[in-house]
């Protein structure tokens, strides 16, 4: 029997029953589950009121519905088993993805403008209470990657195979935003043009010395020797990534001007001219700015120049619970005033900071085609809940950054005082 609004909190959300002939989704252990009490009805309307009433219909084992009773639906969100509602009750923010990758809860409609809809209806980060964000910063410490605990998390998500990620990537095998100087550039042309552009930030010449943090699959420490003329030594603690880097050394003949070292960035030894760290400082850790910041100082010449380029957020807030247990654990996008905690104490000058938000939704969106196009291959070689959680990751990420919930900083820096540094921006746009 249909309930009247009235029935859920006032003027957030509704209940409706299932539609006259209409067949809802049922997973086939719960097709005899009995119908969702008044009080599940109720809390599900309200945790919708706390997800900011975003544009989305909850649809439940029985084909009831809970839904924003002034719009139109962006997205359906099917929930099989009274299991799957409690998670989401208890946990929204951890068991939506648990229960999507395991198949208790499926989405009618895009995947991508879902999740945008629930990202752009929530409070903004700025406004979490004194004691949630002592919560997170007690959870975030807890969770702060010492060396052996690192090295796991690498392992984790960069070893599940070269050939996983070759299907999806570009050719260069480049984990990290690319660069979109014009709209039209293919996903290949753009992560080239993010690799020169590093290079011309960092103002390299002939000759000199550069160290790399976090060198993924060797892509940038090859193109800074091969095109820049410089020597590179490269630090990584993926050993699957650092035997893939050795090899594409070996093959461009750069092995003598490029050295891939398996190590973590707190034994990064050595001088350098130029410091560069692209898509590492998620996985450092707050605890451990201060430390990657002496890595940096002790290694920079007096007038070397530094880029730092990482995912970060406008406010402090911590990664989502689902991406930190099932893809990156101990992950944490800074601010950028969390960023310069690496920076500050050592006496290094800020010169440019660049937000490429924009292109990193659409080397995203490039990523997520591809992945889609090779799903079939993925599945035969894992299984349906690892296409369902990579699916759920990249879609989630996507609609972060076009959200604005998620934010790509670039970073220039020297040491305080040095003058040979340009005075326009106009070397990068040549």
């Amino acid at each position: 029997m249909k309930k009247s609004d009235s029935e859920v909190p006032e003027g957030t959300a509704s209940y409706h029953g299932a539609p006259a002939g209409t067949s809802p989704v049922l997973s086939p252990q719960t097709t005899a589950a009995r119908a969702p009490t008044r009080l599940e009805i109720r809390a599900l309307a309200k945790l919708l009121q706390l997800m900011g009433n975003p544009p989305l219909h909850f649809v439940l084992w029985n084909g009831e519905v809970v839904a924003r009773s002034d719009c139109g639906a962006v997205a359906r969100l099917h929930l099989h088993d009274r299991r799957t509602l409690w998670q989401l009750l208890l946990n929204p923010e951890l068991y939506f993805g648990e229960a999507y990758t395991r198949g208790s809860l499926d989405v009618e409609g895009n995947l991508v403008e879902c999740l945008e809809a629930i990202y752009r209806a929530m409070p903004p980060a700025s406004s979490r209470g004194p004691l949630r964000r002592r919560l997170d910063d007690w959870a975030n410490r807890a969770r702060s990657a010492s060396p052996a605990s690192a090295r796991h998390n690498i392992h984790h998500h960069y070893d599940l195979g070269n050939d996983f990620f070759r299907l999806w990537l570009d050719q260069e095998m480049q984990y990290t935003c690319a660069y979109f100087a014009s709209a039209d550039l293919s996903l290949e042309q753009a992560q080239l043009a993010k690799m020169d552009y590093v290079c011309r930030k960092l103002r390299l010449q002939p000759g000199e010395t550069v160290i790399e943090a976090g060198c993924g699959w060797g892509s940038l420490a090859l193109y800074m020797a091969q095109h820049y003329g410089v020597r590179v030594r490269a630090w990584n603690i993926s050993r699957e990534q650092i035997r893939y880097a050795r090899e594409r050394a070996a093959e461009k003949g750069l092995s003598d001007r490029v050295e891939f070292i398996e190590d973590d960035y707190r034994n990064i030894d050595g001088g350098c001219d130029a410091f560069v760290s692209v898509g590492m400082l998620e996985h450092v850790g707050r605890l451990h700015y201060a430390t990657l910041g002496a890595v940096i100082d002790r290694c920079l010449a007096a007038d070397g120049r530094g880029l730092i380029h990482s995912i970060g957020r406008d406010h402090p807030y911590p990664l989502n619970a689902w991406i930190r247990k099932r893809i990156f654990p101990a992950a944490y996008p800074p601010s950028l005033r969390e960023m310069m905690d690496v920076l500050e104490p050592w006496g290094f000058s800020v010169l440019d900071v660049e937000n490429l938000r924009l292109h990193y939704a659409r080397t995203l969106r490039d990523w997520l085609e591809r992945f889609e196009a090779h799903s079939d291959e993925i599945r035969e070689r894992y299984d349906e809940s690892f296409v369902r959680s990579w699916r759920l990751y990249l879609a989630g990420s996507l609609a972060g950054f076009d959200s604005g919930w998620l934010q790509l900083f670039q970073i220039v820096f020297t040491r305080t005082g040095m003058n040979d540094i340009p005075w326009t921006r106009a070397q990068l746009y040549r």
